[in-house]
């Protein structure tokens, strides 16, 4: 008893303690630290006051999805974003982040280009004249080069609708009277790109990292740089020192991709360690959102808005704590600054914008020029703490907005990101989903190994559920029919090719667990990890237990007629229904395989195809198996 609770005490301590290190690690992603001296390259002063330099502004937009069979209202809605919005905010550039078409067929599961969804994307650009009024920097995703074999091949649209029209990454310098701004993009995208679903992670190989690196190093004497980019960080594959490290200097890393998780996770937000934001935007295709963002006297501030909602307002000075970082910005020109500052726009003039802080009104911020509103404050008010500024802005047609944040003048107080969020986009998931995909794999070779070299197990009485699954676990170990099948199954799906097919339109590969073989390149495994543990876990597995299950009825002597003679129906019914639901599962991934990938491809699938039509047979085997053998498993048992 002592020995049990000791074991307890010493589980619960480190339970406890793998929580704090996780809400550490995953929480706050940027240490509080003293504000530095500015970088000699930056100007110590002006601070935020009554000027209206020292400021510009821009926007982003991200997964658009144009498409020729779904949702025409997101073409609708983004010539009015192009025309309207873009006319009302005036940005000095739009960052249009990816996955500017669709690229899927009809019936959604299958991919292609689709050269109309190029046009209609082009044509909103020329209607709307939006590259004339604005920086327009569009860049792909990964819908963006479905099934395109080469970056040459004429099915490549992106070079010859976008507004940029040019393959890989690139570094564009925002210049102004206060100094440049660097923003530069990193082109993940697959290439040769396969067709959906597995060009989901990005990969930049040794050659895109030392162009990184090289542009990188061209922005180090701009004010800020900020990277920008299709994929999330955690689902981009590159080789050390990673991604994360060749962006450290950059204030902010502003990405799509990930859609808001379905609605799961409308705020996807993190500071990594060396203190680079990480900021995905929720996706204009479902949810109409784009962000504003803006560097006001070198402090960047930016706020997540819907399509179509007015007043549009952003507070300045003083900016969030959240996403304050004191490595990147000149944290110090808040304590010195003069006045608050705020951006407002909306479709009719601003009547009023008024400011409180802690609940305490402070007046009325007066119109400067454009967009910027100002009010008089004094920061040493506020040396001590964190406190609440709330600003409300109303137009002339009625329409109102509030919005607020937590800010300090003080120094070494910080706020922590939410932790799943953190989770999200701080781990590099093709690492995790490798490591549970070999995890798996070996537990299960583990036991079949196990059970295969171990003498036949005691079957006690009463038989409790751990003493009848070991002896199952034997019994399918020792006859050699299912314990070659299961083992070369399991192996197979880790070292075999699982289909041959086109994986892009004309050009035939391979597939494995670990990548893809196509047009002489292997592709590295991402979300192929994911279906290997998905295959795994939901047949696989199922099915061995499923194998042991039946064979330890046929050891007790019972078979399908046997259980309806006793009644017993009801307890196997289920067992059997959980199976078949499986197998129809197994059967719907080669239906899946045969849309997306062809029908060479499902005719040469190992590990769908052959394996559905094998598995009624394995299964049969079990129950016309010559009885006499598991009556010797029975009676090697009592002799044990």
């Amino acid at each position: 008893m002592a020995a049990a609770l000791v074991l307890r005490v010493v589980a619960g301590l480190a339970a406890a303690v793998l929580a704090a290190m996780l809400l550490e690690y995953y929480g706050l992603a940027g240490q509080p630290s003293a504000l530095p001296h500015p970088a000699p390259h930056r100007r110590p002063h002006p601070a935020p006051g009554p000027g209206d330099g020292n400021i510009f502004w821009g926007l982003q937009i991200s997964d658009i999805h144009l498409s020729r069979f779904r949702d025409p209202g997101r073409a609708v809605d983004l010539e009015k974003f192009c025309s309207e919005t873009i006319d009302i905010i005036q940005p000095a550039l739009v960052l249009a982040t990816g996955d500017l078409t669709d690229a899927k067929t009809k019936e959604q599961w299958g991919s292609r280009q689709h050269e109309v969804e190029w046009q209609t994307y082009q044509n909103i650009l020329k209607k709307t004249k939006v590259v004339e009024k604005t920086k327009w920097l569009d860049i792909k995703g990964n819908h963006d080069a479905y099934n395109i074999p080469s970056l040459d091949s004429v099915e490549n649209y992106y070079r010859k609708y976008s507004a940029v029209r040019r393959d890989g990454s690139f570094h564009y310098i925002h210049s102004t009277p206060f100094g440049n701004y660097s923003f530069i993009y990193v082109d993940a995208t697959v290439n040769p790109g396969p067709k959906r679903p597995y060009n989901f992670f990005g990969i930049l190989d040794k050659k895109r990292m030392e162009e990184l690196l090289s542009l990188a190093k061209e922005s180090s004497r701009s004010n800020h740089t900020v990277w920008f980019g299709h994929f999330t960080t955690s689902t981009i594959l590159s080789p050390p020192p990673g991604i994360r490290s060749i962006m450290s200097l950059a204030t902010a890393y502003m990405c799509g991709h990930l859609h808001t998780l379905g609605g799961l996770m409308p705020v996807l937000h993190t500071r990594h360690f060396q203190g680079t934001l990480e900021l995905e935007v929720g996706d204009w295709k479902d949810n109409r959102r784009y962000r504003i963002f803006a560097f006001d006297h070198d402090l960047f501030s930016f706020a997540d808005l819907t399509f179509g909602k007015w007043p549009v307002v952003l507070i300045t000075n003083p900016k969030s704590l959240l996403y304050s970082c004191a490595k990147h910005e000149p944290l110090e020109r808040l304590f010195h600054s003069t006045h608050i500052r705020v951006l407002a726009f909306s479709l009719s003039s601003i009547t009023s914008v008024t400011v409180k802080i802690d609940g305490v009104h402070l007046g009325q911020a007066i119109h400067l020029s454009g967009p910027i509103f100002i009010l008089k404050w004094n920061p040493r008010n506020y040396s001590n703490g964190t406190h609440n500024i709330e600003v409300f802005v109303q137009d002339s047609a009625g329409r109102s907005e509030s919005v607020h944040h937590i800010f300090s003048i003080q120094e070494n107080i910080h706020l922590s990101f939410d932790p799943v969020a953190s989770f999200i986009l701080r781990t590099d998931h093709y690492i995790l989903a490798r490591v549970v995909f070999v995890l798996i794999v070996l537990i299960q070779l583990t036991i079949l190994f196990t059970f295969r070299y171990q003498g036949c197990p005691e079957l006690k009485e009463p038989s409790g559920f751990v003493n009848l699954t070991s002896f199952s676990l034997h019994v399918l170990s020792k006859i050699n029919i299912f314990y070659y099948s299961v083992l070369f199954l399991t192996l197979y799906t880790v070292l075999g090719p699982w289909f041959f097919g086109e994986i892009i339109d004309g050009k035939l590969g391979c597939f494995f667990s670990f990548g893809m073989f196509v047009n002489e390149h292997f592709l590295q495994g991402g979300l192929t990890f994911v279906a290997g543990i998905l295959q795994l876990a939901f047949f696989n597995i199922p099915l061995m237990a499923y194998l042991c299950w039946s064979l330890l009825h046929r050891c007790f002597g019972h078979n399908f007629r046997s259980h309806l003679h006793q009644g017993k129906y009801l307890k196997i019914i289920p067992v059997h229904l959980l199976m078949l639901l499986l197998y129809i599962w197994q059967v719907h991934s080669c239906y899946f395989l045969y849309v997306t990938y062809g029908t060479v491809a499902f005719l040469f699938s190992p590990l769908r195809t052959w394996l559905t039509l094998l598995t009624p047979v394995l299964i049969h085997r079990v129950w016309t198996l010559n009885s006499t053998k598991f009556g010797n498993f029975m009676v090697q048992s009592k002799t044990t």
